[in-house]
Protein backbone atom coordinates (compact mmCIF):
# COMPACT_ATOMS: atom_id res chain seq x y z
CA UNK A 1 0.00 0.00 0.00
CA UNK A 2 1.29 2.97 -0.84
CA UNK A 3 5.15 3.81 -1.00
CA UNK A 4 6.24 0.84 -0.28
CA UNK A 5 3.15 -1.76 -0.07
CA UNK A 6 2.37 -3.95 -2.78
CA UNK A 7 3.57 -2.53 -6.00
CA UNK A 8 4.51 1.08 -4.52
CA UNK A 9 7.64 2.55 -5.51
CA UNK A 10 9.71 1.39 -2.77
CA UNK A 11 8.17 -1.86 -3.08
CA UNK A 12 10.44 -5.01 -3.59
CA UNK A 13 7.26 -6.64 -5.97
CA UNK A 14 7.33 -2.35 -7.66
CA UNK A 15 4.84 -2.05 -10.64
CA UNK A 16 7.25 0.34 -12.26
CA UNK A 17 10.87 1.58 -12.48
CA UNK A 18 13.14 4.83 -11.57
CA UNK A 19 14.98 6.40 -14.76
CA UNK A 20 18.24 6.70 -13.57
CA UNK A 21 21.86 5.05 -15.18
CA UNK A 22 22.60 3.12 -12.60
CA UNK A 23 20.23 0.01 -10.77
CA UNK A 24 19.00 1.14 -7.38
CA UNK A 25 19.18 -0.64 -3.77
CA UNK A 26 16.84 -3.51 -3.93
CA UNK A 27 15.76 -2.55 -0.38
CA UNK A 28 15.27 1.48 -0.12
CA UNK A 29 13.72 2.99 3.31
CA UNK A 30 12.40 6.44 3.08
CA UNK A 31 11.97 8.64 6.63
CA UNK A 32 10.39 11.87 6.44
CA UNK A 33 8.58 14.13 8.65
CA UNK A 34 5.22 13.32 9.51
CA UNK A 35 3.92 17.39 9.85
CA UNK A 36 1.27 15.87 12.21
CA UNK A 37 0.67 16.00 15.92
CA UNK A 38 1.17 12.47 17.16
CA UNK A 39 -0.03 10.49 20.35
CA UNK A 40 -0.01 7.56 21.78
CA UNK A 41 -2.68 5.75 24.47
CA UNK A 42 -1.53 3.13 26.44
CA UNK A 43 -3.68 2.22 29.70
CA UNK A 44 -5.89 5.05 29.59
CA UNK A 45 -2.86 7.59 29.77
CA UNK A 46 -0.76 9.76 27.27
CA UNK A 47 2.66 8.22 26.80
CA UNK A 48 3.75 9.78 23.90
CA UNK A 49 2.82 12.81 22.69
CA UNK A 50 5.00 14.69 19.31
CA UNK A 51 4.73 17.19 17.03
CA UNK A 52 8.13 16.27 15.50
CA UNK A 53 7.60 12.58 14.48
CA UNK A 54 9.47 11.03 11.81
CA UNK A 55 8.02 8.52 9.57
CA UNK A 56 9.68 5.56 8.56
CA UNK A 57 8.77 3.92 5.18
CA UNK A 58 10.41 0.07 4.61
CA UNK A 59 9.55 -2.10 1.64
CA UNK A 60 7.03 -4.73 2.78
CA UNK A 61 5.95 -2.93 6.18
CA UNK A 62 3.13 -0.31 6.68
CA UNK A 63 4.70 2.92 7.88
CA UNK A 64 6.00 3.29 11.20
CA UNK A 65 6.24 6.76 13.13
CA UNK A 66 9.24 7.59 15.82
CA UNK A 67 8.49 9.48 18.11
CA UNK A 68 11.68 11.45 19.99
CA UNK A 69 12.46 9.98 23.19
CA UNK A 70 12.07 13.21 25.43
CA UNK A 71 8.53 13.35 24.11
CA UNK A 72 7.53 9.86 25.98
CA UNK A 73 6.44 10.45 28.94
CA UNK A 74 8.72 9.97 32.06
CA UNK A 75 9.04 6.29 33.55
CA UNK A 76 7.06 4.70 30.02
CA UNK A 77 10.29 2.37 28.76
CA UNK A 78 11.37 -0.13 30.71
CA UNK A 79 14.74 -1.56 28.70
CA UNK A 80 14.75 -4.91 27.77
CA UNK A 81 17.86 -7.23 27.51
CA UNK A 82 16.41 -8.28 24.27
CA UNK A 83 18.36 -6.89 21.21
CA UNK A 84 17.60 -7.83 17.49
CA UNK A 85 19.64 -7.05 13.97
CA UNK A 86 17.66 -4.88 12.06
CA UNK A 87 18.82 -5.63 8.48
CA UNK A 88 19.14 -1.91 7.63
CA UNK A 89 19.29 -0.11 10.72
CA UNK A 90 21.83 -2.38 12.79
CA UNK A 91 21.00 -3.16 16.87
CA UNK A 92 17.74 -2.47 18.04
CA UNK A 93 16.89 -2.24 21.35
CA UNK A 94 13.77 -3.36 23.14
CA UNK A 95 11.42 -2.01 25.57
CA UNK A 96 8.38 -2.54 27.78
CA UNK A 97 6.02 0.21 27.73
CA UNK A 98 4.08 0.74 31.29
CA UNK A 99 1.41 3.41 32.16
CA UNK A 100 -0.43 2.66 35.37
CA UNK A 101 -0.73 -0.73 36.52
CA UNK A 102 -0.43 -2.31 33.10
CA UNK A 103 2.64 -3.07 31.19
CA UNK A 104 3.14 -3.81 27.05
CA UNK A 105 6.07 -6.29 26.87
CA UNK A 106 8.32 -5.55 24.07
CA UNK A 107 5.98 -2.68 23.31
CA UNK A 108 8.36 -0.73 21.52
CA UNK A 109 11.73 -0.30 20.28
CA UNK A 110 14.97 1.63 19.32
CA UNK A 111 17.63 1.66 16.81
CA UNK A 112 20.82 2.15 19.13
CA UNK A 113 24.07 1.72 16.04
CA UNK A 114 22.45 3.16 13.24
CA UNK A 115 24.92 4.00 10.28
CA UNK A 116 25.10 7.54 9.32
CA UNK A 117 22.74 7.94 6.41
CA UNK A 118 20.03 7.00 8.87
CA UNK A 119 20.51 9.77 11.33
CA UNK A 120 16.89 10.98 11.16
CA UNK A 121 15.97 7.93 13.57
CA UNK A 122 18.49 8.84 16.22
CA UNK A 123 17.09 8.92 19.80
CA UNK A 124 13.55 8.26 18.66
CA UNK A 125 11.43 5.09 19.64
CA UNK A 126 8.69 3.54 17.63
CA UNK A 127 5.60 1.70 19.64
CA UNK A 128 4.45 -1.38 18.65
CA UNK A 129 0.55 -0.42 17.10
CA UNK A 130 -1.14 -3.56 18.42
CA UNK A 131 0.70 -2.83 21.55
CA UNK A 132 -1.15 -0.11 22.30
CA UNK A 133 -4.44 0.83 23.42
CA UNK A 134 -4.58 3.68 20.43
CA UNK A 135 -2.94 6.08 18.13
CA UNK A 136 -4.18 9.31 17.16
CA UNK A 137 -3.48 12.23 14.98
CA UNK A 138 -4.91 15.34 16.57
CA UNK A 139 -8.06 14.24 18.39
CA UNK A 140 -9.03 11.95 15.65
CA UNK A 141 -7.93 8.11 16.56
CA UNK A 142 -5.83 6.53 13.64
CA UNK A 143 -6.49 2.86 12.67
CA UNK A 144 -4.48 0.25 11.56
CA UNK A 145 -1.14 1.99 11.02
CA UNK A 146 0.25 4.96 10.61
CA UNK A 147 -1.48 6.91 7.93
CA UNK A 148 0.26 6.50 4.77
CA UNK A 149 0.31 9.91 2.74
CA UNK A 150 0.91 8.32 -0.36
CA UNK A 151 -1.70 6.25 -0.22
CA UNK A 152 -5.16 6.97 -2.54
CA UNK A 153 -8.29 5.44 -3.31
CA UNK A 154 -9.43 6.46 -6.94
CA UNK A 155 -12.76 4.95 -7.84
CA UNK A 156 -14.25 5.54 -11.44
CA UNK A 157 -17.44 4.58 -13.39
CA UNK A 158 -17.38 2.50 -16.66
CA UNK A 159 -19.04 1.21 -19.01
CA UNK A 160 -17.43 -1.76 -19.77
CA UNK A 161 -18.62 -5.55 -19.50
CA UNK A 162 -18.20 -7.49 -16.63
CA UNK A 163 -19.32 -10.66 -16.03
CA UNK A 164 -18.71 -13.44 -13.56
CA UNK A 165 -18.54 -17.27 -13.76
CA UNK A 166 -18.44 -20.10 -12.08
CA UNK A 167 -18.62 -22.65 -14.50
CA UNK A 168 -21.45 -22.43 -16.53
CA UNK A 169 -23.22 -20.28 -14.05
CA UNK A 170 -23.35 -16.10 -14.53
CA UNK A 171 -22.95 -15.04 -10.97
CA UNK A 172 -22.97 -11.27 -12.01
CA UNK A 173 -23.28 -9.31 -15.80
CA UNK A 174 -23.18 -5.75 -15.95
CA UNK A 175 -22.24 -3.21 -17.75
CA UNK A 176 -22.09 -0.49 -14.94
CA UNK A 177 -19.25 -1.77 -12.61
CA UNK A 178 -17.19 0.72 -10.66
CA UNK A 179 -12.92 0.14 -10.51
CA UNK A 180 -11.14 1.29 -7.53
CA UNK A 181 -7.50 2.29 -7.93
CA UNK A 182 -5.64 1.47 -4.89
CA UNK A 183 -2.08 2.66 -4.41
CA UNK A 184 0.32 -0.17 -4.95
CA UNK A 185 -2.89 -2.89 -6.31
CA UNK A 186 -3.53 -3.87 -9.71
CA UNK A 187 -7.55 -2.03 -10.24
CA UNK A 188 -11.01 -3.99 -8.06
CA UNK A 189 -13.84 -4.11 -10.01
CA UNK A 190 -17.05 -3.55 -7.74
CA UNK A 191 -20.24 -4.60 -8.74
CA UNK A 192 -23.77 -3.40 -8.25
CA UNK A 193 -26.28 -6.00 -6.57
CA UNK A 194 -28.66 -5.36 -9.25
CA UNK A 195 -26.23 -7.16 -12.06
CA UNK A 196 -25.70 -9.91 -9.45
CA UNK A 197 -27.52 -13.06 -9.07
CA UNK A 198 -27.17 -12.87 -5.36
CA UNK A 199 -28.51 -16.71 -4.59
CA UNK A 200 -24.73 -17.70 -5.61
CA UNK A 201 -23.81 -15.64 -2.89
CA UNK A 202 -23.30 -16.65 0.57
CA UNK A 203 -22.91 -15.11 3.45
CA UNK A 204 -19.73 -16.34 5.74
CA UNK A 205 -18.14 -15.99 9.26
CA UNK A 206 -14.75 -13.86 9.51
CA UNK A 207 -13.88 -9.54 8.40
CA UNK A 208 -10.97 -8.44 7.36
CA UNK A 209 -9.71 -4.36 8.40
CA UNK A 210 -8.10 -2.01 5.78
CA UNK A 211 -7.40 1.16 6.98
CA UNK A 212 -8.70 2.92 3.98
CA UNK A 213 -11.89 1.51 3.03
CA UNK A 214 -13.14 0.09 6.34
CA UNK A 215 -14.49 -3.76 7.11
CA UNK A 216 -14.83 -5.87 4.71
CA UNK A 217 -17.40 -9.13 4.45
CA UNK A 218 -16.62 -12.28 2.53
CA UNK A 219 -19.55 -14.73 0.15
CA UNK A 220 -18.84 -18.05 -0.93
CA UNK A 221 -19.72 -17.53 -4.81
CA UNK A 222 -21.68 -20.92 -5.92
CA UNK A 223 -19.86 -22.69 -3.66
CA UNK A 224 -16.40 -21.58 -4.19
CA UNK A 225 -15.07 -20.02 -0.59
CA UNK A 226 -14.58 -16.87 -0.05
CA UNK A 227 -14.48 -15.65 -3.91
CA UNK A 228 -15.72 -12.08 -2.97
CA UNK A 229 -16.18 -9.34 -0.73
CA UNK A 230 -18.08 -6.13 0.23
CA UNK A 231 -17.65 -2.90 2.30
CA UNK A 232 -21.17 -3.14 3.50
CA UNK A 233 -20.51 0.16 5.39
CA UNK A 234 -17.83 1.69 3.43
CA UNK A 235 -15.93 4.91 5.06
CA UNK A 236 -16.81 8.38 3.28
CA UNK A 237 -13.57 8.00 1.42
CA UNK A 238 -15.02 4.87 -0.31
CA UNK A 239 -18.43 5.33 0.08
CA UNK A 240 -19.42 4.85 -4.12
CA UNK A 241 -18.37 0.83 -3.82
CA UNK A 242 -20.55 1.01 -0.14
CA UNK A 243 -22.30 -2.73 -0.41
CA UNK A 244 -20.95 -3.41 -3.73
CA UNK A 245 -19.56 -6.52 -4.24
CA UNK A 246 -16.00 -7.44 -5.84
CA UNK A 247 -14.86 -10.69 -7.12
CA UNK A 248 -11.45 -13.04 -6.49
CA UNK A 249 -10.45 -13.36 -9.93
CA UNK A 250 -8.20 -16.08 -8.61
CA UNK A 251 -11.10 -17.46 -7.41
CA UNK A 252 -13.76 -17.44 -9.76
CA UNK A 253 -13.71 -16.21 -13.38
CA UNK A 254 -13.71 -12.84 -13.95
CA UNK A 255 -13.88 -11.52 -17.83
CA UNK A 256 -14.06 -7.71 -18.76
CA UNK A 257 -14.74 -7.29 -22.14
CA UNK A 258 -14.30 -10.67 -22.71
CA UNK A 259 -10.63 -11.07 -21.37
CA UNK A 260 -10.55 -12.85 -18.41
CA UNK A 261 -9.05 -11.12 -15.27
CA UNK A 262 -5.59 -12.89 -13.13
CA UNK A 263 -4.64 -11.81 -9.96
CA UNK A 264 -1.44 -9.95 -10.52
CA UNK A 265 1.73 -11.41 -8.81
CA UNK A 266 2.39 -9.74 -5.38
CA UNK A 267 -1.15 -8.83 -5.24
CA UNK A 268 -2.37 -11.42 -1.95
CA UNK A 269 -3.01 -9.20 0.92
CA UNK A 270 -2.62 -10.47 4.70
CA UNK A 271 -5.95 -10.06 6.66
CA UNK A 272 -5.96 -7.00 8.63
CA UNK A 273 -7.03 -7.22 12.10
CA UNK A 274 -8.84 -5.20 14.30
CA UNK A 275 -7.02 -2.83 16.97
CA UNK A 276 -6.37 -3.47 20.26
CA UNK A 277 -9.32 -2.02 22.20
CA UNK A 278 -11.02 -1.61 19.08
CA UNK A 279 -14.94 -1.69 19.22
CA UNK A 280 -15.94 -2.88 15.93
CA UNK A 281 -18.87 -0.51 15.83
CA UNK A 282 -16.19 2.37 15.94
CA UNK A 283 -14.96 1.53 12.48
CA UNK A 284 -18.76 0.42 11.40
CA UNK A 285 -20.43 3.43 11.42
CA UNK A 286 -23.01 4.73 8.46
CA UNK A 287 -21.59 6.60 5.75
CA UNK A 288 -23.64 9.80 7.14
CA UNK A 289 -22.48 9.14 10.53
CA UNK A 290 -18.65 9.56 10.03
CA UNK A 291 -19.29 12.42 7.00
CA UNK A 292 -20.93 14.41 10.38
CA UNK A 293 -17.77 13.62 12.92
Amino acid sequence: MGLSWQQGPLATRAVGRFLVLDPLPRRLLFAEPLRRRMRVRFAGKWVADSEDVVLLHEPGRYPVAYFPIDNVMPGTLQRLEAVTMHRDLGKTAWFSVRAGDQTAPRGAWQHTDLPNYASELAERVAFGWRAMEAFYEEEERIVGHAADAYHRNDIRSTSRHLVVRVGDRVVANSHAPLVLYESGFAPRWYVPRADIDESALTAVDGQTFCPYKGLASYYDVAGVQRGAWSYREAWPEVARVRDLVSFEPDKVRVLLDDKVLELEPGQQVSPHGVDRGLDVDEITPTVLDRAEQ
